[in-house]
Order: C-alpha cells, then sequence, then structure tokens
C-alpha cells in the first residue's frame, strides 16, 4: 500500500510539474530565433542593414536628412519657381520671417475700407496714417476740392468680391505688394442743397482698384503703407 500511494504521489507531482510549465509558456511565449521584430525597432532593422550589407564596425550610419524645421530649404525652392509672384513672396518671407500672407490680405481689405471711407468723409487724420507722403498729397487735393465746391460725397462699400495680390517684389530692405481689389460700392456726389450731382444710389457699381503697399522689412513697425493706387489699363 505504501508503495502504492508513492508512486501515486510521484504521478500527481509529475503532471502538476508538466501543468505549470505550459502555463508559464503560454503567458511568456517562447523564443525560437525565427520571431518578427516590432515594427518600430530601429536597432532590429540597423542590425538587419549591417548583416545585409556585411559587418563593418568602423561605419556609423548617419540619420536621413528630413526637411528643415525653420522651413527656409522648402522658401529657398518656393524661390526658384517659375511664377514671379510666388518668387518675390519668397523674397520677403526671407527678409522678414514674420510675413503672413493671409494676414496681410486681411489688413489689406481693412485698410481698403478705411481709406475708401475716409476719403469720402474728407477724414484726413485717418488718411494721413495709411498713406505716404505722395498719395496722402493727392487725397488731399482731391478733398479740398471738393470741400471748396460745397460737394459731399457718400461712399457705401457693399461688400469686397476678391482681394489678390497680382505683384511682389523686394527692393533692397523695402518690400512691395500690389494688391487687385474687386469690389461692390454706391458712390453718390451730392451739392451743398442735397441734390445729387454725380452717381446714383440706387445703383451699385463693380469697382477695380490696383494698390501697391510698402513696408521696410527692418522696421520694428508692423504696418504696411500705402503707396500708390491706380485702375486697371
Amino acid at each position: 500500500m505504501g508503495e502504492g500511494f508513492q508512486a501515486l504521489d510521484i504521478i500527481l507531482f509529475a503532471a502538476l510539474a508538466a501543468f505549470l510549465v505550459f502555463r508559464l509558456r503560454s503567458v511568456l511565449g517562447r523564443r525560437t530565433g525565427h520571431e518578427r521584430r516590432p515594427p518600430n525597432d530601429p536597432l532590429g532593422s540597423r542590425r538587419q542593414k549591417k548583416e545585409a550589407q556585411g559587418s563593418d564596425d568602423n561605419v556609423i550610419e548617419l540619420p536621413d536628412r528630413g526637411p528643415r524645421a525653420d522651413g527656409a530649404e522648402a522658401a529657398f525652392e518656393e524661390a526658384e519657381s517659375d511664377d514671379p509672384v510666388s518668387a518675390g513672396l519668397t523674397q520677403i518671407r526671407i527678409a522678414d520671417p514674420d510675413f503672413d500672407l493671409a494676414q496681410f490680405r486681411a489688413g489689406a481689405e481693412s485698410a481698403f475700407e478705411m481709406v475708401v471711407q475716409g476719403f469720402a468723409s474728407g477724414d484726413t487724420k485717418l488718411l494721413r496714417n495709411l498713406l505716404n507722403d505722395e498719395v496722402f498729397e493727392n487725397f488731399e487735393s482731391a478733398i479740398k476740392q471738393r470741400e471748396e465746391a460745397d460737394e459731399t460725397l457718400e461712399t457705401t462699400v457693399i461688400g469686397i468680391k476678391s482681394c489678390d495680390v497680382i505683384e511682389a517684389r523686394l527692393d533692397g530692405r523695402m518690400a512691395f505688394v500690389v494688391v487687385k481689389f474687386v469690389s461692390e460700392q454706391v458712390n453718390v456726389t451730392k451739392n451743398k442743397d442735397g441734390a445729387v450731382v454725380d452717381g446714383d444710389p440706387n445703383h451699385v457699381a463693380s469697382v477695380t482698384d490696383l494698390w501697391t503697399f510698402a513696408r521696410n522689412t527692418r522696421a520694428r513697425d508692423p504696418n504696411w503703407t500705402l503707396v500708390e493706387t491706380r485702375s486697371p489699363n
């Protein structure tokens, strides 16, 4: 009987040991030397390259060069574009890294409405801050002529249909950008008695203007100045 119980104990312990080994393997897994490496294993990929090319302990692999974080490389590539507007804008961005085309266009639209309304109301103080000397003198002269004739100009900008940069260049430190505005306006000139002498209050006209803005890229003042206004030929 004692020998029978002893043999039974041996069989039970062996079964228990086999069960534990099986559980450990199922949880931890077995390494056979043929497992697939994780996809993001830089050491494994480098080792595979080394095995394919042959061992050479004196060779140090350099990381691949990606695009520069500051975008300078892309900017110079854009400067080589055949599009003169893109090339001009790139030169301006190189001279003034803070230049942002979207912000510039938004500012240009705001300036357009302010200048148009300022000219109509005769607000020379406002215009003085937005125009260079030559343009301001032309606007001021037209305002004085209108006042001497006892006439008033009423302008309503219904909306700006488009605001497109059509020219851009860098001349030394000075950046110049030409913007084509297409707007819908109602313009009416009245005499001192309030009678309409020019324009139609019920007519919405489509007006196209070409305005040139300039700024010294080395100046701390971020504002642009209107240096020329003209109509398309």
